[in-house]
């Protein structure tokens, strides 16, 4: 370390003290005598890091330019071998421009002649960061999706669709049997899917026998009939129930009741329809319009629904696809009953058409907002492509009364 940085030479550029030593210019002239710290002259004892300066006015300007300050070290006191006054060496030590905290400025040196110049440090800077061009990227239209395998769907759809058709118009007695296994398949999903969500143990036994019966005895006694099966019913659940405890009696019974009435009793309409003379084409245009009204939502409702129609209950049904369910099942409700329907008019294919489009709609609604308390997508996994028995029997139970009672109406029983 260059000591002329801790106590430069007197002349242009000294820090020293102030008032606490010898006047620039009224001390001995370098050569003439002691220096500042009193060292021996230069060239003439120890070198120059020992404390003495060397004369000449060459030396003073390479001394002023080299003169820079310097940390100081409080804890090592530099004392000069040639001694010197305490006082003024304290009072130099403490009036360089680093004092304590003091930050001394940055100023560019002069280059020493023949030396090579020195890059000035500046500060770091932050690197600015480049913007990245952003890959041009063609807008891709969505296709739409049915979120069903399709093909399964329209396999399944078909395979049922064959069997109805055959049981329908070779044995009727066969048709009431499919309707009856039906019932009970769809009690179970109920059931199966009311315990496993919200721990209600609706008694499936009771439910199924009755069930059936109710099924058969509105084929058999009519309207009469079953009622006093679904009467029947609700006693047998109420009963059945009292042989485990207690708790949770109320909610049991009570899905049990509604399983009865929602399920079996709906389809008995459908067996009553039967009964008629024209009984398998009275079922026939039942089926036909709930099948083409469901299809009539779906096509238009994919195609060009944009406005929900009861978003918290079924998002993917639109104002659209009740248009087109409407549409289909008014035009489809004036060919059956003028080609299918004994004394049928085309009027009153129009008039089903649009109340078989209400109902279908609103039990698709109500099965929907049954699976969406539950939080499960369908009934069950028993039809691919359809899910479970009662997400086919949806739309088919609501609308078995009202195609039942306007036939009544429009032709007789």
């Amino acid at each position: 370390m260059n000591d002329s940085s801790w106590r430069a030479p007197s002349g242009p550029g000294y820090w020293g003290p102030s008032g606490q030593g010898p006047a620039h210019g009224q001390g001995p002239a370098h050569g003439q005598g002691p220096a500042y710290d009193q060292g021996p002259a230069h060239g003439q004892g120890p070198a120059y890091d020992q404390g003495r300066a060397p004369a000449g006015p060459a030396y003073e300007r390479h001394a002023v330019e080299e003169t820079r300050p310097m940390p100081i070290v409080p804890d090592m006191p530099d004392v000069p071998a040639g001694g010197g006054d305490q006082e003024d060496r304290g009072a130099a030590r403490l009036s360089g421009p680093l004092f304590r905290d003091e930050t001394p400025p940055q100023t560019p040196r002069e280059p020493m002649p023949g030396a090579a110049p020195q890059p000035v440090p500046t500060a770091p800077s932050q690197p600015q960061p480049q913007p990245q061009p952003q890959p041009e990227s063609q807008p891709q239209k969505q296709k739409k999706s049915a979120g069903r395998d399709l093909g399964a769907a329209i396999g399944v759809g078909v395979g049922l669709g064959a069997v109805i058709i055959a049981s329908l118009f070779i044995v009727k007695a066969v048709f009431v049997g499919v309707i009856a296994v039906a019932v009970v398949v769809g009690l179970w999903e109920l059931t199966s899917r009311l315990e496993e969500r919200k721990a209600i143990k609706a008694p499936l036994v009771p439910l199924a026998v009755g069930g059936a019966a109710m099924v058969v005895a509105g084929y058999v006694r009519g309207a009469e009939g079953a009622w006093v099966a679904m009467a029947l019913t609700a006693l047998a659940v109420l009963v059945w129930r009292m042989t485990e405890p207690p708790e949770g009696y109320l909610k049991d019974v009570t899905a049990g009741v509604f399983a009865a009435f929602y399920v079996p009793f709906l389809a008995t309409f459908v067996a009553m329809m039967l009964t008629a003379d024209d009984g398998a084409w009275r079922v026939l245009t039942f089926l036909i319009l709930t099948v083409v009204s469901d299809t009539g939502a779906y096509a238009i409702g994919w195609r060009f629904g944009k406005h929900k129609l009861a978003p918290r209950i079924s998002p993917g049904k639109t104002r659209e696809g009740l248009v087109g369910a409407v549409t289909f099942a008014m035009v489809a409700g004036v060919l059956c009953m003028e080609f299918l329907v004994d004394d049928g008019a085309w009027w009153q294919g129009l008039v089903l058409g649009v109340l078989v489009a209400a109902s279908a709609t609103l039990g698709d609604l109500g099965e929907s907002m049954i699976k969406r308390d539950l939080g499960i997508k369908d009934m069950g996994t028993l039809l691919p492509g359809h899910g479970g028995i009662m997400d086919r029997l949806d739309s088919l139970l609501p609308t078995a009364p009202v195609v039942w009672l306007l036939l009544v109406l429009f032709v007789g029983s």
